[in-house]
């Protein structure tokens, strides 16, 4: 009966598994039918916009080919009428002066000679020969028909399954670390193109285009879900791959925030970046809080620097102590903007390239021995620390007098100028 039971729940898992994908295939090929129909409507729209603005172009061009050339055939027409209408005038002046008296004959004929004398009745415009005169066509290639054709039975394709997925969703504290991946062997990548949105939303908005696979969104509000797709561009090509399956995450993780108010330095409004201002006011930035868990990846991206000084530093603490001017204090490890790295206030003979527009410094830190340690080590709590930076790391062991569930993050810059990201 139990073996009939288990087969009976497997069976029932299975269907309802099917169940979800037929729904999956049906909600796509719905989409898929309103994308279809949403872009011929709109190419169709925009071929016979292209096509009225074409057709307005030759009928301008042959009007203007028409005025040019029955111009000055019209001022010919115009001067010759005008030469007969002048010798009709003086013709019947002429008749006029004949038919009348002596002395009145003679002065009317007087005026008849003066007149003639003036009109250059042999003197006409010049007619421009038969072919020369413009005969208007229109000259129509119909074999755009065909390369019209060709090109719109091969435009569109529909794919069952898009050539990337996306792989792999990592939380992190105000930000989610999306992985994808090609599925399809055969297509070769240039670009890739992730978008994200609230599940509430319905938009979605590019957050990056680039040919990594891998990025981490930021801006990730804890506890709310998230939409995230992605597709490629094939080499070569223009046009963008279909979307990939939307996969939903969501970080419950705490962001990471600096300490507001505090003189010396302006915070963005998710108080994530931290930029040193002109204040002459010096000290650490620490944290709002221990947000830091150990087994974690703690990471500062610098956007932008100042004028280095050897008293710089970012780092992690195990408490907040006022009235220093640099994470290079007991209790403390850090890296400073040359590159030296400070365990408990103590420099150590390895060190990092130094720090630079860009430079991302990130800090991973296991938990190596819980308890009491050798008092000769003169630590309780040992920690493994391990710092990158510019594809180079350092790796040590920091100890601390106390055992310390979550850490302090802070930084310290005697310069402005320096503009620091953490996640």
């Amino acid at each position: 009966f139990a073996d009939n039971v288990g087969c009976f729940a497997l069976t029932l898992w299975k269907f309802l598994e099917d169940k979800v994908d037929v729904a999956e295939i049906k909600e796509s090929a719905s989409q898929t039918r309103d994308v279809l129909k949403q872009h011929f409507n709109d190419l169709k729209g925009t071929l016979g916009k292209l096509l009225d603005e074409r057709l307005v172009t030759l009928l301008q061009e042959v009007d203007t080919i028409e005025q040019e050339t029955i111009k000055p055939l019209d001022d010919c027409q115009k001067l010759i009428e005008h030469g007969v209408n002048t010798a009709e005038d003086l013709v019947q002046e002429g008749e006029i002066a004949i038919l009348g008296g002596v002395g009145e004959q003679k002065e009317k004929l007087w005026s008849f000679t003066k007149k003639a004398l003036h009109i250059q009745l042999d003197s006409l415009p010049e007619v421009p020969l038969l072919v020369d005169v413009p005969c208007l066509s229109a000259q129509l290639d119909d074999s755009i028909l065909n390369i019209v054709k060709d090109h719109i039975f091969k435009h569109g394709t529909v794919a069952s399954r898009p050539p990337v997925q996306i792989e792999e969703l990592i939380e992190k504290p105000g930000g989610i670390i999306v992985r994808w991946c090609k599925v399809d062997d055969d297509f070769t990548a240039q670009d890739y193109r992730l978008q994200f949105r609230k599940c509430t939303s319905n938009h979605f908005e590019d957050v990056y285009v680039g040919s990594e696979t891998e990025f981490i969104v930021l801006h990730i509000d804890p506890n709310v879900d998230y939409q995230f797709r992605v597709c490629a561009r094939g080499d070569g090509r223009q046009e963008w791959s279909p979307w990939s399956v939307p996969q939903i995450g969501h970080s419950t993780l705490v962001p990471h925030e600096w300490t507001a108010g505090f003189e010396g330095y302006s915070l963005s409004s998710r108080r994530n970046i931290a930029l040193r201002n002109d204040s002459e006011s010096s000290g650490v930035l620490y944290s709002s809080a221990p947000t830091y868990f150990c087994g974690q990846t703690l990471t500062f991206r610098v956007e932008t620097v100042g004028q280095p000084d050897r008293r710089d530093s970012i780092g992690v603490c195990a408490e907040r102590q006022n009235g220093y001017d640099s994470l290079q204090r007991d209790q403390a490890v850090c890296i400073s903007t040359n590159g030296a790295v400070f365990v408990n206030g103590k420099e150590m003979t390895n060190q990092l390239p130094a720090v630079t527009s860009g430079s991302t410094v990130t800090f991973d830190i296991e938990a190596v021995t819980l308890g009491s340690t050798n008092n000769n080590e003169g630590g309780n709590f040992k920690l493994r620390v391990t710092i990158s930076s510019n594809n180079r790391e350092v790796v040590f062991d920091w100890l601390l007098d106390q055992s310390c569930g979550s850490l302090y993050f802070g930084c310290s810059f005697f310069y402005p100028g320096w503009k620091v990201l953490v996640f």
